[in-house]
């Protein structure tokens, strides 16, 4: 048994700690706990930024942060400030000392890194709040006098709530249009502290954060080849739970997994003499030289979580995030600004997801749903719930898999973009369409099995995926009209194949120039000059296509019905959401395939099965809610058992 520590805003760090006489802040108590110990918090809001000096010793011995019971705690890097003096109708100005900041003044940090687009402006990590709502950041003091709707936002008239600020030796200075708010009679915050809870030091393992409101801290933009900074995050340790918090409103990303400092800081960027992905290859090999492997790194589980408003991802990590799992969460209004952007945006942004499981998670109103970036190895995405997302739902890239991705209910205009080899999709419902690109001038890193070390690298050859016991809707009508503004020159969907009559290519019929697992297709890897444009094989069978979504050119047991489209619909009601659907009686027409290791093969490029993360052989065997499904008798898609007729089921819960 250890220590039992007790914070409260009634308390004093003087004092003794306990439940009769509690601390007054988390950091007192912090700098207390060791392994073994617990630290509740009581009510109210704290205003610090938590910097756990200790971790635990196993997860038997583990330091465990936890909100009281029924008890409302919130850990905010913001602070209120009053006194607003105005300046021209609805735009006042407030001048704060910058001594008030310490050593982080956020309205003097820029935002900045490898791949970060700055739409060629100035963005301050610094934010302004109404009532808990972050306002726009303007560019000019007259775009606050004068404020227009930002219409690539998601809600363009809120932009109008704008704020500008000028930092010099002494002062900062912020200009804000409230428009609607008056000041004196609402609640104003500013940022003021980089992170709510993150150690300062790596390596502090084994800690548990658990149902706190973490909210409004400035971290930096988070690429692969720095510091991946969060307003939450282990910060390069091993063995953290981070569970049933609301996380919202940072700068950038609100769970961090990631990265630490000494590997490399966008030196792409600040250097420029190689470029990103070479700097992203040395990351990865001074990674492993400074102890990278899986008794030091990783192992996290986050789960139950609520995460939104933050505008680069709800949960990033590179390297750091390796043997870990990820579920349960609900994460919504990732990137809902859109007013800078870069190639790290999502609801879940990984790179090196080796082993990692993401299950059960509610994702949507993202830029995109999840993004496995290089090394996706290991990787299972399962039961996972995703719509409305602004790009796609699932982005995998530069990934030489084994990876697996099932019963998962995708919903967006664009379900996959494929940039990778060695994947397998199975029983998934998938309501828009697929794209599918080669990359042949990028070589990526592949794993030995369930490890860190890497075994070679190679550029993606395309193919080597497995798609089996899927439904392909077709085009849903909320889907038609986004489609036909698709700009197929945009860097973002160049690999979007298109038919004779202008619409987007549905199913798998995008994966034509590939060659089936019973053609001749290898006889070219073998020449120095050719291999490169070979074309790895298609295992696809099983399948069922309505309306205009089309298979792959050779396929096993797959069904079509193009004279039928199926009408699928989102319901939001008072207890959670429920799908509503009608395939008819067609999903008993497939014969569907039961999946496992031994079915599925090896992955092409690392020569491995696709296995469970302890090595034992897997079988997809339970459905969407993790209920087992008959042996000999499994349904196509997501749910197992679903007869003729509307169907109305519900899919997640509100939090």
């Amino acid at each position: 048994m250890g220590n039992h520590f007790h914070v409260s805003t009634v308390g004093c760090d003087s004092w003794a700690g306990s439940l009769t006489r509690p601390f007054r802040t988390i950091q007192r108590a912090a700098d207390l706990a060791k392994a073994g110990d617990t630290v509740t918090v009581h009510e109210g809001i704290y205003r610090e930024y938590v910097n756990p000096k200790n971790g635990g010793e196993g997860d038997d011995k583990r330091i465990t942060y936890k909100a009281a019971p029924g008890e409302k705690v919130i850990i905010s890097g913001g602070e209120e400030v009053a006194g607003w003096i105005k300046e021209n109708g609805n735009v006042y100005k407030t001048v704060i000392p910058n001594s008030f900041f310490g050593d982080f003044n956020p309205y003097k940090e820029i935002v900045w890194g490898d791949w970060f687009i700055n739409q060629d402006r100035v963005f301050h990590l610094g934010e302004v709040y109404i009532n808990g709502k972050s306002m726009f950041e303007a560019a000019t003091l007259d775009a606050v006098m004068n404020p227009v709707p930002f219409n690539e936002a998601r809600e363009p008239e809120w932009s109008l709530h704008c704020w500008y600020c000028e930092v010099d030796d002494e002062n900062t200075v912020i200009y804000a249009n409230f428009g609607q708010f008056d000041p004196s009679g609402n609640t104003i915050e500013i940022t003021a502290r980089r992170f709510c809870f993150w150690p300062e030091k790596t390596g502090i393992n084994y800690i548990t954060v658990s149902g706190f409101h973490l909210t409004m801290a400035a971290p930096n933009w988070a690429p692969p080849t720095a510091l991946q900074e969060g307003l939450i995050g282990p910060h390069w340790s091993k063995g953290w739970i981070i569970e049933n918090n609301e996380i919202s409103n940072a700068k950038n990303s609100g769970i961090s997994l990631g990265k630490e400092i000494t590997t490399g800081h966008n030196e792409w960027t600040t250097i420029a003499t190689k470029q990103g992905t070479q700097r992203e290859r040395d990351v990865i090999f001074n990674a492993i030289r400074i102890g990278w492997s899986k008794e030091n790194i990783g192992s996290h589980i986050v789960r139950g979580n609520v995460i939104h408003d933050c505008e680069q991802t709800g949960i990033c990590g590179h390297l750091g995030e390796v043997f870990s799992e990820i579920y349960d969460n609900y994460i919504y209004n990732i990137h809902h600004k859109r007013m800078f952007n870069g190639a790290e945006v999502a609801g879940i942004k990984l790179h090196a997801s080796l082993d990692c499981q993401i299950r059960g998670n509610h994702i949507h109103n993202c830029d995109r749903g999840l993004w496995m970036d290089w090394q996706a190895q290991g990787t299972r995405i399962s039961g996972n719930l995703l719509y409305d997302n602004d790009t796609e739902d699932l982005f995998v890239e530069v990934s030489h898999g084994p990876y697996l991705v099932d019963n998962n209910i995708m919903l967006s205009m664009k379900n996959i973009r494929d940039m990778s080899q060695g994947g397998a999709y199975v029983n998934n419902l998938f309501g828009g369409f697929i794209s599918w690109a080669r990359v042949t001038n990028r070589f990526t890193p592949y794993h030995y099995a369930h490890e860190t070390g890497v075994h070679g690298l190679m550029t993606i050859l395309g193919g080597d995926n497995r798609y089996y016991n899927n439904i392909f809707t077709g085009t849903l009508p909320e889907n038609e009209e986004r489609e036909t503004k698709i700009d197929v020159d945009c860097w973002l969907h160049t690999e979007v194949k298109l038919q004779e009559d202008g619409s987007v290519l549905k199913g798998l019929a995008l994966y034509d120039e590939c060659p089936s697992g019973d053609e001749d297709w290898s006889r070219d890897l073998f020449s120095v000059d050719s291999f490169a444009n070979v074309r790895l094989p298609m295992y696809c069978g099983s399948n069922i296509y309505f309306h205009d979504a089309k298979p792959f050119r050779k396929e096993a047991g797959s069904v079509e019905y193009p004279d039928m489209r199926p009408q699928i619909k989102l319901v939001n009601e008072a207890d959670g959401i429920y799908l509503s659907f009608d395939f008819g009686d067609k999903l008993g027409e497939v014969h569907t395939a039961t999946v496992t290791t031994g079915f599925l093969g090896i992955a092409f490029e690392p020569e491995l099965p696709f296995e469970n993360p302890d090595g034992t052989p897997l079988c997809v065997e339970n459905d969407f809610y993790g209920n087992l499904r008959p042996a000999g008798g499994i349904t196509a898609g997501p749910f197992e058992g679903i007869t003729g007729g509307l169907q109305k089921i519900k899919v997640a819960e509100y939090k």
